[in-house]
């Protein structure tokens, strides 16, 4: 993974970042899943993060290792046998490209979907590059992290009072959750000029119900404050999980969570590999304020609408574009 990954023949700049001042000090909120006030912890870190790490969370860590060192012996592949796993149709490898509508970053990437039954060629062909345990590795790895998505689901739905407690969790678990498993390699990048370094993944927000997040011990990973007023930097921790708020939690919750802007800047010294889970609900299921939180419908920030509806709405989106600005209701 030293060597430096080949452009696309056609993409000849890779967005730069002039660095501005990045907040190091401000604390990430840590949730240990073992104490009885996590669920009140959670909420509060969603209401003022959007964004928070989990430890204890019962996850093996040879698991994590095991998947890691499957995915760093594919992105060392020779770039022939990488590319005929894609390009992703969203599944599948891809390398600079991110999404179809011109954002590129210094990454390469597999997109997985965590249901079996939804299977696609490309899916196929990233497995058929390498032996069986990294198959194995993936399946076992979203099992245990669906687990994560729904333990933490729970909590969100104990801690804000909403019944039953699993309203939320029951999307992700069902049989045709549309979740998915993304691993992403950024390798080592020179700066391009002083001051400038490479955007690894550039702004934006999940669009699914939970993201579910680990690294290795490459930094890299920025989330935005609330009120849009600094970046703040997450030191990364290889043993965790971070837990990142979606757009459809943010209106299921009708704004009381916030979904979380954040972004990867490449290092200049070490290649960063992070593997992210998104919990996801059925493709046909409705996505509205939770009529719990909010009995009236006038009260409603969101109009309703499907996950089908919006997961194809944002993928004809730009990477950083405000995708619930086409869902908000309008004042009258």
């Amino acid at each position: 993974l030293s060597q430096p990954v080949a452009l696309d023949n056609h993409i000849s700049v890779i967005p730069t970042y002039t660095p501005v001042p990045v907040f190091t000090s401000q604390p990430i909120p840590v949730v240990d899943l073992t104490d009885p006030e996590a669920k009140t912890l959670i909420v509060k870190a969603c209401e003022e993060f959007g964004f928070f790490k989990v430890v204890n969370h019962g996850v093996r860590a040879d698991l994590m290792t095991r998947l890691e060192q499957e995915a760093i012996r594919f992105f060392a592949l020779p770039q022939s046998l990488k590319n005929q796993a894609g390009p992703p149709e969203p599944y599948g490898y891809g390398s600079k490209r991110i999404g179809p509508n011109g954002d590129v970053g210094w990454i390469e990437y597999i997109l997985l979907n965590a249901n079996p039954q939804l299977s696609t060629p490309k899916t196929s062909d990233v497995f058929g590059q390498t032996p069986q345990i990294f198959r194995e590795a993936v399946d076992e790895y979203m099992h245990e992290l669906k687990e994560v998505s729904c333990k933490v689901l729970g909590m969100v739905t104990e801690g804000l009072g909403i019944e039953p407690r699993d309203t939320l969790s029951k999307m992700v678990r069902d049989e045709k959750s549309d979740s998915c498993l993304r691993l992403n390699h950024y390798p080592t990048a020179e700066e391009e000029a002083e001051n400038m370094v490479k955007v690894g993944f550039g702004e934006h927000t999940d669009p699914q119900i939970i993201s579910v997040l680990r690294s290795n011990d490459t930094a890299g990973l920025q989330i935005c404050m609330k009120d849009g007023s600094c970046w703040v930097a997450v030191p990364p921790d290889h043993s965790s999980f971070f837990i990142i708020v979606g757009d459809a939690l943010q209106v299921m919750t009708n704004g009381r969570f916030k979904s979380v802007k954040h972004r990867v800047l490449a290092d200049t010294r070490r290649s960063r590999v992070s593997m992210i889970y998104f919990g996801g609900p059925p493709l046909s299921e409705k996505i509205a304020p939770l009529s719990c939180l909010v009995p009236n419908q006038e009260d409603w920030l969101y109009k309703e609408f499907t996950w089908s509806q919006y997961k194809s709405s944002a993928y004809k989106s730009k990477l950083g574009d405000y995708r619930l600005g086409l869902f908000e209701k309008q004042p009258l």
